[in-house]
């Protein structure tokens, strides 16, 4: 399949950044392939092999946060003998040998990226611990500095991400419940206070993981109540759409480039069905805008970076449905990436076991194939 290259602009060296989506529809039995992805993730990436570092994007919590996920889903499933739970405590563990090595929060990195707070919100959802919820709200002083980043990679709206995460453990516990809807309420605040349009080092960028739609996605599924506050600008947002149907990076809108979920259309697709019911009086313009960024993705999305959430095939394939989505996933398989690189067609992850650049991504997009759930991102929009 992936020896079909389409010319694309300025990708590295002489790889395109796709290849032409024109073979029959194919899938592939998805249960038989998760094993296969989680199988290589413990043998290629075992805990003590991963360099620490990443929080819930990459490295041994990133990892950690897919098998505890998975043991929710498949409580009775067991990799080399063991539960999907023991093994997120052996990569939460070699997270742990390195806790010297963390910086802790800072205003520049208080988002889902940062490992003492996605270490504390692990801790504080399998531990059923107050203590460390409190301990993770404390940290909202870090994001409440006006010069704190409002993206979900590395600022405010990856905090809600942690804080929802932890509120759905501790849904009987009225006083655990009322300190995290007020510390989320603060930070939310302080999103809504920033200066238009959000800026992430410099750049107004449009994408779910530095840009508009996903700081909006968190402060929405965080809190329903400040849709209608978001309406004009979600509204505005959609009006980016290239003719294609994806989305530019940054604004001014530049050049029509980049189909990932980070930046263009599946980041965009994937926010909007998630909030889209928060939105009555958009939802008809939101499902004109995802089917026309579908047809975007369908076309251009089969990408030559290696397969993963943020900036793959296995993101884009989330962003789809039905078929569409099967056949996406079939490019993600052991056998074709190997395929992929000897055609001279891959280029290979910085991260290769991580959730969001890696194997685990590739394993999760397979449990909700194989699961039938909704379409989600874990780390994302999945809470």
């Amino acid at each position: 399949m992936a020896e079909q290259a389409a010319a694309a602009q300025g990708a590295p060296a002489s790889i395109p950044r796709y290849f032409r989506n024109d073979t029959q529809l194919s899938r592939r039995d998805p249960h038989k392939q998760l094993l296969a992805s989680l199988n290589r993730l413990i043998t290629e990436y075992p805990p003590h092999h991963i360099p620490p570092g990443g929080g819930l994007y990459y490295g041994p919590i990133s990892v950690a946060y897919l098998f505890y996920a998975l043991h929710r889903i498949y409580p009775d499933l067991l990799l080399d003998d063991y539960p999907m739970n023991t093994w997120s405590a052996a990569y939460i563990e070699q997270a742990q040998a390195h806790m010297k090595q963390y910086k802790g929060p800072s205003p520049s990195k208080c988002g889902v990226s940062d490992d003492i707070m996605s270490l504390l919100a692990l801790y504080a959802v399998t531990a059923k611990d107050p203590d460390t919820v409190k301990e993770l709200c404390d940290f909202a002083a870090e994001t409440l500095d006006p010069e704190a980043s409002n993206e979900w990679l590395y600022g405010r709206a990856g905090y809600l991400y942690l804080l929802r995460l932890v509120r759905g453990a501790f849904a009987d516990n009225k006083d655990v419940t009322e300190l995290i809807e007020d510390t989320a309420d603060e930070v939310i605040d302080n999103i809504m206070a920033s200066p238009r349009p959000w800026k992430w080092h410099g750049k107004a960028y449009v994408g779910a993981v530095h840009g508009a739609i996903g700081i909006i996605t968190q402060i929405v599924l965080t809190d329903p109540s400040s849709a209608p506050k978001l309406e004009a600008e979600l509204g505005a947002l959609l009006s980016y759409q290239y003719e294609s149907g994806n989305f530019p990076s940054s604004l001014p809108p530049g050049r029509d480039r980049l189909v990932h979920f980070c930046h263009g259309a599946p980041g965009v697709v994937s926010s909007l069905i998630s909030i889209k019911r928060y939105f009555p009086g958009l939802e008809d313009r939101i499902d004109r805008v995802i089917s026309k960024a579908r047809e975007c993705i369908w076309e251009r999305g089969l990408l030559t970076k290696e397969p993963c959430l943020c900036h793959g095939i296995s993101g884009n394939a989330l962003a789809l449905e039905g078929e569409q989505f099967e056949h996406f996933l079939t490019y993600t398989t052991g056998h074709e990436i190997k395929s992929m690189a000897r055609d001279g067609m891959l280029e290979k992850s910085d991260d290769p076991s991580a959730l969001w650049c890696g194997e685990a991504g590739r394993a999760w997009a397979w449990a909700v194939a194989d699961k039938g759930m909704q379409k989600r991102f874990l780390g994302y929009n999945d809470i």
